[in-house]
């Protein structure tokens, strides 16, 4: 279980980066969000090549979600794991639930900083 960061890089490529708490007090203090969604992405499937809608947080429930970058590399995410979802400009990232079951998400999109 663990808190990460998705973002774009400025060549433009989608990157992830885990996140310590204790040296990330804007997060701790709370961020202003505007509502929260529940997913289910069926195992198996391959959502091809998408940057993120918008910043948001997206929380594993259950099951494993694999999260492809453009530099080849990949990364798992299962329950528990938190993500903040900044890759909103360039190519972004490909998503495929891994395993035999569903992966329960819990997205909750961030309200515009500026």
């Amino acid at each position: 279980m663990g808190t990460y960061r998705m973002y774009t890089d400025a060549p433009a490529k989608a990157r992830w980066e885990a996140i310590d708490l204790a040296k990330t007090p804007d997060w701790l203090a709370g961020l202003d969000t505007t509502q929260i969604k529940f997913g289910s992405r069926p195992p198996g499937v391959i959502q091809d090549w998408h940057p993120a809608p918008q910043r948001q947080f997206v929380i594993i429930l259950s099951g494993r979600l694999e999260i492809g970058f453009e530099d080849g590399s990949k990364k798992v995410f299962g329950p528990g794991d938190a993500r903040l979802v900044e890759d909103t400009t360039g190519k972004g990232h490909t998503t495929i639930a891994l395993g035999d079951e569903p992966c329960i998400t819990a997205t909750i999109g961030l309200k515009d900083q500026g």
